[in-house]
Order: C-alpha cells, then sequence, then structure tokens
C-alpha cells in the first residue's frame, strides 16, 4: 500500500511516518506540507491511503477531499487526523473511512490504517468483478471484417485476432497465425473491433476479451492481463 501524509505540522509528518515506517505492509510514503502541494502529487502519482489534516493555509483537508471527489478517478481511503473533533461530521461526509484526533498513540493510527487498508483492497475486489462483468458481457460475433493491407482487401474474422498494438503511423494487427502492419490509427481500428469484444486496455493496445485468461490487479492501481498462451 502506498500512503501520502498530508499535513502542515512537521512533527505531526515525522511522527505518521514513523508509525508507517513500523508496518510491513506499507510500499512507499510521501510527505506533503499542504493540500495544494498533495493535490499536485495525486494528479502525478496514486497512493491507496490519504492521512490528511484538516485546517491547514489556503486550502484546507475538507476542501481537498472535496477536489477528489470531483475527480472522475478512484481517490484513496482517507484519513483525516486533526486536532479538532467538531469537523468529524464534515469529514465523514466526504467519505472518510475514519477521524483520527490529535494528540494521537501509535496503535490508534494503526488502527486507522488497518480500516484504510480494508476498504481499499475491497475496493479493488470491486472493481476487478465489475471488469469481469462487462467481459462476460461482451458478445463474439462471427461476421468478418474487412482490411486494407499491401493493395488488397481481406476480410479477417475477428475472432482469431489476438490483440492490435500501434506502432507509429501503423497498427500491427496479431492473430493466432500470422500478423498484419496496416496503415491505419489505433482508433479507427478500436472503433471498427469495438462491437466484437475487444477492448482498450492502453492507448496503444487493444485486446480480444474471449482470449483474457487472467486479471491481476497491481497495488499501483493498475491491472496486468495475460492472454492464452502467456
Amino acid at each position: 500500500m502506498r500512503v501520502l501524509i498530508v499535513d502542515d505540522e512537521p512533527l505531526s509528518r515525522s511522527a505518521l511516518a514513523n508509525a508507517l515506517r513500523a508496518r510491513n505492509d506499507i510500499e512507499g510514503c510521501d510527505s506533503a506540507k499542504d493540500a495544494i502541494e498533495a493535490f499536485e502529487m495525486l494528479e502525478k502519482k496514486p497512493y491507496d491511503v490519504l492521512l490528511l489534516d484538516i485546517q491547514m493555509p489556503e486550502l484546507s483537508g475538507i476542501e481537498l477531499a472535496e477536489r477528489l471527489n470531483r475527480r472522475n478517478t478512484a481517490i484513496p481511503s482517507i484519513v483525516f487526523v486533526t486536532a479538532h473533533h467538531e469537523h468529524a461530521v464534515a469529514a465523514f461526509e466526504k467519505h472518510a473511512v475514519d477521524y483520527v484526533l490529535k494528540p494521537f498513540s501509535t496503535g490508534r493510527i494503526n488502527e486507522a490504517l488497518d480500516v484504510a487498508i480494508r476498504r481499499t483492497e475491497g475496493e479493488r475486489v470491486s472493481r476487478l468483478i465489475r471488469v469481469l462483468t462487462q467481459l462476460e458481457a461482451l458478445i463474439s460475433k462471427s461476421a468478418k471484417i474487412a482490411i486494407k493491407t499491401k493493395g488488397r482487401i481481406l476480410f479477417v474474422d475477428p475472432k482469431d485476432v489476438l490483440i492490435v498494438e500501434a506502432q507509429g503511423n501503423y497498427v500491427l494487427l496479431q492473430r493466432q497465425s500470422g500478423s498484419y502492419l496496416l496503415r491505419e490509427s489505433i482508433s479507427a481500428i478500436a472503433e471498427k473491433l469495438k462491437p466484437y469484444g475487444f477492448i482498450r486496455i492502453h492507448r496503444s493496445v487493444l485486446v480480444n476479451s474471449s482470449f483474457v485468461e487472467e486479471i491481476e490487479p497491481w497495488s499501483t492501481g493498475e491491472y496486468v492481463l495475460r492472454i492464452k498462451g502467456g
């Protein structure tokens, strides 16, 4: 799990970092001195848990949580760490998983982290189930598609295509028996193959969902798809 500490008090940041270093389930820990710096860091790198102070200059922890909730991306599990108990209701309204009052003990921080990590793992499983449901809902088609290559028009059965990968101004269409290099954009091919169960797992890669054997979630929030044949 990756954790981001956001607090304008250096001593508080140091105490939280020490508590995190004592755990073996924390892969990485970064710190931000205020909510603005934290938001910039969250735009660049994913985190699983956010230990967030509330009263900070310029942008409060509550306001940062509001910004994160407005984004169309998954947000970290938020634990508010503050000296002001009167913000508790507002904190939980921003989807906080716990609320720790200062001064805090290491035991109380660990308790909050356990709750946050369980929620993060649960959300990963939920996302994985949604992906699997979408894959199962895709219906394979029997019709062939026409593609132009080397002055010819070939009729290819989409069921035979494993993946399509962008290579500059071309796309490499890989079949179980051979491949074709086409002068075509990945977006145009994606639109053509969308009805046949192809999903875009990267800006330069399409994969035939019927060949997917395994989906492995990574701690970064990304997924690895393994297709038949490895």
